[in-house]
């Protein structure tokens, strides 16, 4: 979306890593926005071969800039993550 184009994320160096390095893990912090959304699922599905991939909760408002979160608020957002489906 927004002319950014999957192999515009550079997705295969992260998906070696994580089969190379044995990853546990993957929290996907994107912002909560049609892009975000769009580009977590195509990411988790990705990855879901290789590791487990999660996403934090929408403990942020919709459509603000994830940079701009205070520390609460990101600590309850990763609290309650969850498996992406």
């Amino acid at each position: 979306m927004d002319g950014i184009g999957p192999e515009m994320l550079e997705i295969s160096s992260l998906i070696k890593r994580v089969d190379k390095e044995n990853i546990k893990e993957v929290i996907l912090a994107l912002t909560p926005s049609i892009e975000g959304d769009t580009t977590s699922l195509y990411i988790g599905r990705l990855l879901k071969p290789f590791t487990k991939v999660t996403r934090i909760a929408y403990g942020l408002p919709v459509g603000s800039e994830l940079e701009y979160a205070d520390e609460v608020t990101l600590s309850r957002a990763l609290e309650g993550r969850r498996d992406l489906d």
